[in-house]
């Protein structure tokens, strides 16, 4: 009889630790990120990405995993198409060069089984750079259309973009931007 009840456990504890980490793909359809910043003091503009993608690996017992995020510079989206093909130019993205943006992490942070943030590495123009994302939301649970687990966040963060080598009309055109992603993932 002990040997069955050893056998159980050592059965049940080696499959939470095969179990753990789980590996969840971003959906692009729900990935937008975007980025805000002052424009000449009158207003704060508002533009995005329409494509991104990415592998977010989670282990929530053990309060760990990775982030990998691809953005697609060239998706930029100002609302006007004029000024998406000139932030696109070498003063901003120059995505002729650079048609990527990334952002990867291995260093997750948890206030018990809740994330609140994700501190990797920004890479914009070839340049990259420490970031801390604060994350401001945070859920996981079965997709109601997809059948499948999913979780989704929103995370942001302040940088400067003349870190970058892409601070053309600073200071009259805000250098801080701030960075929201918000992100949704399906389990693989």
């Amino acid at each position: 009889m002990k040997k069955v009840a050893a056998f159980a456990v050592a059965a049940s504890l080696s499959s939470f630790a095969l179990a753990a980490p789980e590996t969840y793909i971003i959906d692009g359809k729900h990935t937008l990120p975007r980025f805000e910043y002052n424009h000449f003091g009158y207003s704060t503009q508002l533009s995005r990405f329409d494509k991104a993608s990415g592998k977010i690996t989670l282990d929530r017992a053990a309060g760990t995993g990775s982030v990998d995020v691809v953005i697609d510079a060239k998706s930029v989206n100002t609302g006007y198409p004029l000024f998406n093909e000139h932030i696109q130019g070498e003063d901003f993205f120059d995505t002729a060069k650079y048609p990527a943006i990334t952002f990867k992490s291995g260093t997750l942070k948890f206030d018990g089984d809740k994330l609140v943030a994700v501190e990797g590495e920004l890479t914009v123009k070839g340049v990259a750079k420490p970031v801390t994302l604060t994350v401001t939301s945070f859920h996981c649970m079965p997709h109601p259309m997809l059948k499948k687990d999913a979780c989704g966040a929103n995370a942001t963060a302040k940088i400067r973009r003349s870190e970058f080598n892409a601070g053309k009309h600073a200071p009259y055109v805000s250098d801080e931007v701030t960075l929201t992603i918000p992100v949704e993932a399906v389990k693989e």
